[in-house]
């Protein structure tokens, strides 16, 4: 099995990564070439142009920032839907909206290219590991054809039904990082302004019932002043807007996620889409002239 694979960012590269080391044989593409040396050491193939990397894959698979370089990737004359093989199968890894999927899905059918929705969720770490949860959408028969494909990235696959399946739960579930991680700071800022350490509030909230993976996992981050690293702000900010639209498209009332979706905005603004994804918790920092460090 051919496997094209395009996007080697924080996630797209470890995965990658594992797809070589459970013996795919595997072509990668990035604007960065820079980011596939490791992969060609392991013993992937370069692929100078998306056309290079797609034409005779069995397989695409793409792991891109948002749903308007997904479309972009996609479509168009020299977009990976018109170069890829009638019979292929389109694995898209992202993070997206209903309504590019729904556009670009036309388009694959039209040509009779097979496509799974499979966003993914555990963090870079979990990507290195080959511990994700994969959430997938799509037809049954051509997921099950795909099992390997996703043994090899993930620990956990779901498979949720009709097409779009996977991006609702992918989006349902990350939302609750972002208020988490807001939530979090809050507490921390309470227990500190009261009297009561940084390291010792956070031990104290890691065994409380208001413990959570983002409390064991970005507590120490807040702490000490890194804010997290492998994951932009700008990125937060952009699944806080899809929660949005897609509760718009639900008709679902998130009044927590439009408070947060703002406090993301703002660190935006003020800090740049670049920055660690945790520098939103800066903002209370500064509103409470107060930083949070061990």
């Amino acid at each position: 099995m051919k496997i094209a694979f395009i996007g080697l960012g924080n996630m797209g590269a470890p995965m990658a990564a594992n797809l070589v080391k459970a013996g795919f044989d595997l072509n990668v593409h990035d604007v960065d070439r820079s980011k596939a040396e490791p992969l060609l050491q392991a013993g992937a193939h370069w692929a100078d142009s998306i056309q290079a990397a797609v034409s005779e894959a069995d397989v695409v698979m793409t792991s891109l920032p948002s749903p308007a370089i997904i479309k972009q990737v996609a479509s168009g004359a020299d977009g990976l839907i018109a170069l890829m093989r009638q019979g292929a199968i389109w694995i898209e890894l992202s993070t997206n909206n209903l309504e590019v999927w729904r556009e670009v899905r036309t388009l694959a059918d039209a040509k009779q290219i097979r496509t799974l929705d499979a966003p993914i969720s555990g963090g870079a770490e979990g990507a290195a590991a080959g511990t994700l949860t994969v959430l997938v959408g799509g037809d049954q028969a051509t997921f099950e054809q795909c099992q390997p494909i996703f043994a090899a990235i993930g620990k956990r696959i779901d498979y949720l039904g009709e097409a779009g399946a996977g991006y609702v739960a992918k989006i349902a579930q990350v939302v609750l990082c972002y208020l988490h991680s807001v939530a979090l700071s809050e507490a921390l800022m309470l227990g500190v302004k009261g009297g009561v350490p940084a390291d010792k509030m956070l031990a104290i909230i890691q065994n409380s019932t208001g413990r959570s993976y983002v409390a064991d996992r970005y507590g120490p981050s807040i702490l000490n002043g890194d804010y997290d690293p492998t994951f932009e702000l700008g990125l937060a900010l952009k699944d806080m807007r899809l929660t949005l639209e897609l509760a718009g498209q639900v008709a679902a009332e998130l009044p927590m996620c439009e408070q947060v979706e703002k406090v993301y905005a703002r660190a935006v603004e003020q800090f740049g889409g670049k920055a660690p994804h945790l520098m939103a918790v800066k903002l209370l920092e500064q509103a409470n002239d107060k930083p949070l460090r061990g």
